[in-house]
Parts: structure tokens; C-alpha cells; sequence
């Protein structure tokens, strides 16, 4: 069950809800558990590709392709940049400040027109409510960010 807790934004006055990851992250050895128990294959084989997957993915996207594994979304490079507004003044190693990983989920159009994304079962989801004060312990979101907007960590990409 994913947890909330009601947040307030100071520059607008508005109260709303957000996300919070509770205890410690899944590791991949965990997922590569979960995964070898739902398929034939061994868990020492699960890890071993789950162990590759970044090195392969970079190597793909750093030639300019983004990246599609059915069923979970699309992978790729991003920029994070300041803009100029002389075009004699731009300079790309200048104005970009971090190349980030943006994921955007698969989606699926259901028989009412509307989309679905994977990953996400609102069917399956009951959010329990925890204390305004609960820290967010998602080690993503760790640094940088303004704790205090609507939908931290829904944004940011954890893989950037």
C-alpha cells in the first residue's frame, strides 16, 4: 500500500497530497527474486541481466535512441539547461547543467478513450495517510529539490 501525507505549499496556500516512500528501497536482488519466482528463469540469471541493463541502456541512448521495454515505459537522455537570448551567445557546454534520464511509462488506451499507465493499477491502490511530519525516505529524492511543490518525486526521475 503506498503511503500520503498532506503537504502545504507556501507560494500558493494550498494544501494537497503527496506521495511518500516508507522504509528501506527494493534491491535488485530482491527483484530479481520477486521476478525468478513469476518466470523459469533462476534468480542468479535475473541478476545477471538486471546487473547489465544500465551499461546496455546507456550505450543505446548515448547514440540517440530512447529506450522501450514493453510493458514499463520509454527511457531517454534529457537535458537540464539555461537558455540565452542572443543566439551569438549560445554555448552548449555553458548552458547545460545535467543530462537526466526522463522515464515516461507505457500507456495504454482502454475502451472509454482514456489512458492507462503501467505500473499503475488505481484499481489496486488503498493510499493510507501518514502524519504531516513524515521525512519521505526515498533515497531518489534525496538533494536539491523544494520540498514544499506539488507532487515532489512525481517529476524527478529517480534513474536521472
Amino acid at each position: 500500500m503506498p503511503f500520503y501525507k498532506k503537504a502545504y505549499h507556501k507560494r500558493t496556500g494550498v494544501y494537497f497530497p503527496q506521495a511518500i516512500v516508507q522504509g528501506d528501497p527494493v534491491e535488485t536482488e530482491d527483484l530479481a527474486e520477486e521476478l525468478a519466482f513469476v518466470s523459469t528463469v533462476s534468480r542468479s540469471d535475473v541478476n545477471a541481466v538486471l546487473g547489465d541493463i544500465s551499461t546496455v541502456m546507456n550505450k543505446l541512448m548515448a547514440q540517440g535512441k530512447s529506450v522501450h521495454i514493453d510493458g514499463l515505459g520509454y527511457f531517454r537522455y534529457v537535458l537540464d539547461t539555461k537558455g540565452v537570448e542572443n543566439l551569438e551567445d549560445f554555448d552548449f557546454e555553458k548552458q547545460v547543467k545535467a543530462v537526466r534520464v526522463q522515464f515516461t511509462p507505457e500507456r495504454e488506451k482502454t475502451s472509454s478513450g482514456a489512458y492507462t499507465r503501467a505500473l499503475v493499477d488505481t484499481k489496486k491502490l488503498e493510499w493510507i495517510e501518514l502524519s504531516p511530519s513524515t521525512e519521505d525516505q526515498d533515497p531518489a529524492q534525496s538533494g536539491g529539490s523544494d520540498e514544499n511543490e506539488p507532487g515532489e518525486g512525481e517529476t524527478e526521475n529517480p534513474l536521472a
